[in-house]
């Protein structure tokens, strides 16, 4: 079929007056039909994209916005007019696998499954109320011949006599009910000597083909300085337990600033403390089994927005002691209290005597505490009375320089004599309830020419020990380590850390 110039303006037809024979027009293929398409249109699509082009430069943002409104609004269109694609219906070829499983016999799996050993490790504390039953059966092992060797072996025995909290670690087969013993290794105090504070005692229990066996080795304790931080919403004792510090040194801190704060009366909600402290450890364990914590390396103590701090210093052989950033003494001449940091149940105050019935002036602190709590005197001196006095009960009184004196009373026991020589933290006494006491407690007084003053007072504005000028660059060294310590310390919050 020849096929010349077709002109498609015919198609537009005048009217119904036209002949079929004046609209018809050859048969033309899908390909020519195209080709002549895009050749008649071929003009008018250049036009338009000159005019698209020119109204692109005159007002590109209306444009632009048009665009994407057309584009927004016509997104989801676009997929339903996307052309389909034509999938083969043929079937797709399958191939069929088979093959066979051997089960394992049932004799063989149990065979295996008795060769097969799961061991538990469990840790514990030693109690005072502890058996060898108990013991290990809190630990998860039910063994009697472990018990038995627990009872009856010198080594082993060990570990249920003496002090508690002795750390225990066993390492037990499983089993319903508890398993056999496998290993069993306890911490606790050395066994005693000059180096018992340096070292620590690992025992151990291991079962061997031919039953237990036992061993017993002296080690070094080994030291971590630790972080820790906290604030104080309702007690000093509270905070300390928040952040998980042992009581050994919250009670350092209260001796360290005592003469600053007094923590009966000053302490105030939102205070906040940091300390670093040295941190005993038996195998990377905490020691468990006293309750003294390290020394107190580094604190400070914010209260009512002052904050005061102090470093441990300990120069060459010299006797160490703790001093402020600026090289004072923490040390004073008299010490804030006569007994380690504890409940207190009156200040220096008027209240109501509770044998007289009347209220009076109660010149002096009374310091509750459980009877035989050991009572120190405040500063160096010299036994002036030790006895029992009207009211006062046994009762000691020490007299410090010519002016003044300091008295402790209600006294379940005395422990010095009169005209005896005594240092600042000595033991004078226990507290008890003797004379006109309720109940066990110290009454505590200071007096300066036989008149009773606040002994707060006249502990804080004691004379203080300076920093010997030729230590004091090494001090420095070590200030500004302890400063850098607590600073962290400050940044972590409520919290407890090791210093690695």
């Amino acid at each position: 079929m020849r096929h010349t110039d077709v002109d498609l303006r015919p198609w537009r037809l005048k009217g119904r007056q036209q002949s079929q024979r004046d609209c018809s027009f050859p048969r033309l293929s899908h390909q020519q039909f195209q080709t002549l398409l895009i050749h008649d249109l071929a003009p008018h699509v250049r036009r338009s994209l000159a005019q698209t082009e020119l109204k692109l430069r005159q007002h590109p943002r209306a444009v632009s916005a048009t665009v994407l409104t057309l584009l927004l609004g016509t997104g989801v269109t676009a997929f339903g007019v996307a052309p389909l694609t034509v999938v083969d219906p043929s079937p797709v070829a399958t191939q069929l696998i088979q093959q066979e499983v051997q089960a394992v016999a049932v004799p063989s799996q149990l065979e295996a499954l008795e060769t097969f050993s799961l061991a538990l490790h469990r840790n514990d504390l030693t109690r005072g109320s502890d058996t060898a039953e108990s013991l290990l059966q809190r630990l998860g092992v039910n063994d009697p011949e472990a018990a038995r060797f627990l009872r009856e072996d010198v080594l082993a025995r060990q570990i249920l006599t003496g002090r508690v909290g002795k750390r225990v670690q066993v390492r037990s087969e499983s089993a319903p009910g508890g398993g056999q013993l496998l290993e069993m290794i306890v911490r606790g105090p050395a066994a005693g000597g000059d180096d018992a504070a340096l070292h620590f005692t690992r025992t151990t229990l291991r079962r061997t083909a031919e039953g237990f066996v036992s061993s017993s080795e002296q080690v070094a304790l080994q030291h971590q300085p630790m972080l820790g931080s906290g604030r104080i919403e309702s007690s000093l004792f509270a905070a300390a337990d928040e952040a998980m510090l042992p009581d050994a040194v919250t009670i350092q801190l209260a001796e360290i600033f005592g003469a600053d704060i007094d923590f009966r009366r000053e302490l105030r909600k939102g205070d906040s403390f940091s300390v670093v402290y040295d941190q005993p450890t038996a195998d990377g364990e905490p020691v468990t089994w006293t309750s003294g914590s390290g020394r107190v390396l580094a604190a400070r103590f914010v209260n009512q927005g002052k904050a005061h701090e102090a470093i441990w210093f300990q120069d060459g052989d010299q006797r160490g002691s703790y001093f402020g950033p600026d090289g004072n003494s923490k040390l004073r001449m008299f010490l804030s209290s006569p007994l380690a940091f504890s409940r207190v149940t009156s200040g220096f105050a008027m209240r109501f005597h509770p044998i007289q019935k009347t209220w009076r002036a109660h010149l002096g602190v009374d310091y509750a505490a459980p009877t035989g709590t050991p009572v120190r005197s405040i500063g160096d001196g010299v036994v002036e009375f030790a006895g029992v006095q009207n009211g006062y009960g046994n009762v000691v009184i020490v007299r410090h320089n010519a002016e003044r004196s300091t008295v402790y009373a209600h006294l379940s026991r005395i422990g010095v004599k009169r005209g005896e020589r005594v240092g600042q933290g000595s033991t004078v006494g226990a507290v008890g309830s003797t004379g006109w006491a309720t109940g066990p407690h110290l009454h505590f007084e200071f007096k300066i020419d036989g008149r009773q003053v606040d002994p707060v007072k006249m502990a804080r504005a004691s004379e203080t020990v300076q920093l010997a000028a030729a230590a004091r660059p090494r001090f420095q060294e070590a200030a500004t380590v302890a400063m850098g310590r607590l600073d962290s310390a400050s940044r972590q919050g409520v919290a407890l850390a090791r210093m690695e």
